[in-house]
């Protein structure tokens, strides 16, 4: 691919790097960061939800009209032990048998210690 230069469109240049891909995913302290794995679990920052990558509700969110706002509170992590730990709820829709712990008091958003005393799967 040739880019463009003082001197003009001359210099030649390759785009394809060795490097891999990084993907910006959320840690336990709720602060991003930058991994070469892509995240488990998707999320909305600005309510705290996380749920499955393809969750009905976030995906039509995210093709309809509000889909341009809906994508700059979208957040990724890692696993579901991390997204607790950050503060985030499961979803309602895509995650129902955990969003049924969360309203029984089981899932603690921002406990992760209490909430591995009350569930099995973490």
């Amino acid at each position: 691919m040739k880019l463009k230069t003082e001197e003009g469109y001359n210099r030649e240049v390759d785009t394809m790097s060795d490097e891999k891909k990084m993907y910006k995913l959320m840690d336990e302290n709720g602060q991003e960061y930058l991994s070469p794995e892509k995240g488990a679990l998707g999320g909305n920052g600005k309510d705290k939800i996380y749920g499955r990558m393809d969750c009905p509700s976030a995906n039509a969110t995210l093709r309809g009209q509000f889909g341009n706002v809906y994508v700059q509170h979208r957040v990724f992590f890692k696993d579901e032990a991390t997204a607790i730990a950050a503060g985030f709820r499961p979803c309602g829709n895509c995650m129902k048998e955990h969003y049924k712990l969360w309203k029984a008091g089981k899932i603690i958003p921002g406990n992760l210690e209490e909430t591995k005393k009350n569930v099995d799967f973490l």
